[in-house]
C-alpha cells in the first residue's frame, strides 16, 4: 500500500499498536504526527523513526482542550490531514462494585470522549482531503469477558458504535470511519508483564486463542493501514476483529473459550491496553 503524500495522526503512538501503526505508515510514504501525553517520550519516539516525515505533535487527549490543540497543531505541521487514527487508550482495573467516579471519568475521557473530540476537530480537514478515521476498538467491545476491565469494555463497545454512526453521517461527505478490534498483541508491555509472571500470560493466550497465540503489532497495523487506503476505499462502517479467533469463540477472557477448566490460566491480560494490566482471581 502506498501512502505518498499522505499526512496521518495516530494518537497515542509513543508505544504498542499505535506506535507500530505509525512506523508502518512512514513505511509505506505517509508524514506522520506522532503524538503522546509526555514530550519526552513523542521526541524519543520521532528520534527511533530517523526520518524528516515523522513530526512530534505532544499533548494530553484527556480533555476537550488537549484535543483540540493535538489536532490543530499535526494539521498545521502536517499541511493537512488524510487520515485519523484514534488509537489511544487506557484500562485501570476494577471489577463493577469497586468503580469509582474518577475511575470511571478518566477511562470514559481517554477511550471515548477523545475519539470523538478528536474526530471532531480534524473533519474539516478531512472533508477537504476525503480523508478517513480509524478508531482502535477492542474485541473487548464485541463480546464479553469475565474481567475487571469493564470500564473499558464499555469504552470499546461504544468505539465501535461512534464509528457506525459517523460512518453513516460522514458518508455524504467522502469521509469514511472504520474500526479496528484487536485481541491479545504482543506490545512491550505485554512482553514485560509476562515476563513478570513467569510466562503466564502467554500460556493463557495460548490455551484461549484459537490461534493459540499472540497477534503481532504488524499483523494489526496491517489492517488500520487497509482501512485507510485506496484499497479500503469501500469500506465504511466496517468493523474487524484482528484477535486470533476469539470473537469466534464467544469470549476474550477464558471463559467458553472451547477449553477445559484446567486449561484456564489465573491472568487475564485486556486486549489492545495501553497500560500493562492482570488479573487475578
Amino acid at each position: 500500500m502506498n501512502f505518498d503524500g499522505k499526512r496521518v495522526l495516530v494518537t497515542g503512538s509513543t508505544m504498542g499498536i499505535g506506535h507500530g501503526v505509525a512506523e508502518m505508515f512512514l513505511e509505506a510514504g505517509a508524514t506522520v504526527a506522532i503524538n503522546g501525553r509526555n514530550a519526552d517520550s513523542v521526541a524519543r519516539a520521532v528520534r527511533d523513526f530517523a526520518t524528516p516525515r515523522a513530526v512530534a505533535v505532544p499533548g494530553d487527549v484527556a480533555t476537550v482542550a488537549g484535543c483540540q490543540s493535538i489536532v490543530e497543531t499535526a494539521i498545521s505541521k502536517l499541511g493537512g490531514l488524510e487520515v485519523l487514527v484514534n488509537n489511544v487508550g487506557i484500562c485501570p482495573l476494577s471489577y463493577m462494585m469497586d468503580v469509582t467516579e474518577e475511575h470511571w471519568d478518566q477511562v470514559m475521557a481517554v477511550n471515548l470522549r477523545s475519539a470523538l473530540f478528536c474526530s471532531k476537530f480534524a473533519l474539516p480537514a478531512l472533508r477537504r482531503s476525503k480523508g478517513s478515521i480509524v478508531m482502535i476498538s477492542s474485541i473487548a467491545g464485541l463480546c464479553a469477558g469475565h474481567t475487571d476491565s469493564f470500564v473499558y469494555a464499555i469504552t470499546k463497545g461504544g468505539l465501535v458504535n461512534m464509528t457506525k454512526g459517523l460512518a453513516i453521517e460522514l458518508a455524504p461527505d467522502g469521509v469514511r470511519v472504520n474500526a479496528v478490534c484487536p485481541g491479545y498483541i504482543d506490545t512491550p508491555m505485554v512482553q514485560s508483564e509476562n515476563a513478570a509472571t513467569g510466562g503466564q500470560i502467554h500460556e493463557f493466550i495460548r490455551n484461549t486463542t484459537p490461534l493459540r497465540r499472540l497477534g503481532s503489532v504488524r499483523e494489526c497495523g496491517s489492517s488500520v493501514l487497509y482501512f485507510a487506503s485506496d484499497l479500503g476505499g469501500y469500506c465504511t462502517g466496517s468493523i474487524l476483529s484482528n484477535d486470533g479467533g476469539c470473537l469466534a469463540g464467544g469470549t476474550w477472557g477464558g471463559a467458553n473459550a472451547g477449553t477445559s477448566a484446567t486449561s484456564q490460566a489465573t491472568y487475564v491480560p485486556t486486549p489492545t491496553s495501553n497500560t500493562a494490566q492482570v488479573r487475578t482471581p
